[in-house]
């Protein structure tokens, strides 16, 4: 984990504070980012646009004239689009812009812009604000001392806290967000991401880039050999210490959304978080699981 000096509202150094690694320390996937920001700018576009066709357009129900003998084109109606007042050929309808976007994506994007502007410098932490009460001119002396003046600076605030939410508000460039909203795209639209200790992710340990919340680990956590299988696992397995790793004598991981397994030195066993750990492939296929399909196929071939 990378260290980040903790500064005080005056500016002033107050210890130091570790980044996670998981959301500050990734290399930055900028293809990923892209799509994710595409997607989120798509879904703000409102979609109500509508024009008329020649159906919908009122009058023009009888032919302007007769089809021979006028020396003009035959026509079938003064509605029709090349017609003044006519409908719209091909006409734009309400529509939805929405992109389904997976969830492990938008987290993976968010974690490529973080770990962006933490490899530049420009993520800041605050022990506290500490406003009293909403008051703008202090607040901008907060960002004079943090050398933030003139700036676009998001700041990360709790949605609790209203005496720096209403102190923040009145200044265009400053960026308010609750860390529940924080996303790729307003992280990629300012040039500093300023957190507090309340509000940096990461320092509880939670996964920020899984899907779904990790499981807790169990109040004693014990190293199982491969004849002596957890309860609730398979035999020939081994939950994950407390810190992620793998125990001692198990190094085949095993997905239990997918309900794969990878072994060591395979396409996607370092891109992978276990759920569960295994010391033989022998003991995955037994409790279910299988190798990805791309490398079945490289086997069977």
């Amino acid at each position: 984990m990378a260290a980040i000096t903790v500064k005080t509202a005056a500016g002033k150094d107050a210890g130091s504070i570790e980044l996670a690694d998981a959301l500050f320390g990734v290399q930055p996937n900028v293809p990923l980012m892209h799509q994710v920001v595409t997607a989120q700018l798509a879904a703000r576009r409102s979609g109500t646009q509508s024009t008329k066709t020649r159906a919908e357009v009122s009058g023009g129900g009888r032919k302007p004239f007769k089809q021979k003998g006028t020396g003009n084109a035959r026509q079938g109606s003064i509605r029709a689009p090349h017609y003044s007042g006519g409908g719209v050929a091909l006409a734009p309808k309400p529509r939805k812009y929405d992109q389904k976007t997976p969830k492990k994506m938008i987290k993976a994007a968010l974690a490529s812009a973080l770990s962006d502007r933490a490899a530049e410098g420009k993520v800041l932490v605050v022990e506290e604000w500490g406003f009293s009460q909403p008051k703008t001119k202090a607040a901008i002396a907060a960002l004079g001392a943090l050398d933030l003046a003139g700036t676009k600076a998001l700041v990360v605030v709790e949605p609790s806290d209203t005496n720096t939410i209403k102190s923040f508000l009145n200044l265009p460039e400053v960026q308010l967000i609750e860390r529940s909203e924080l996303n790729a795209y307003d992280v990629l639209c300012n040039d500093v991401v300023v957190f507090t200790k309340a509000t940096l992710p990461g320092l509880t340990g939670e996964a920020e880039v899984e899907t779904k919340p990790a499981e807790p680990a169990p109040a004693k956590q014990t190293l199982l050999a491969a004849d002596e299988p957890a309860e609730d696992a398979p035999g020939g397995s081994a939950p994950a210490n407390e810190d992620g790793s793998a125990p001692e004598g198990f190094e085949i991981k095993g997905n239990a959304d997918s309900m794969l397994y990878h072994v060591p030195g395979s396409r996607f066993y370092e891109q992978t978080v276990a759920e569960i750990w295994f010391a033989t492939a022998e003991d995955a296929e037994a409790a279910g699981y299988q190798l990805p399909p791309s490398q079945r196929e490289d086997d069977e071939s």
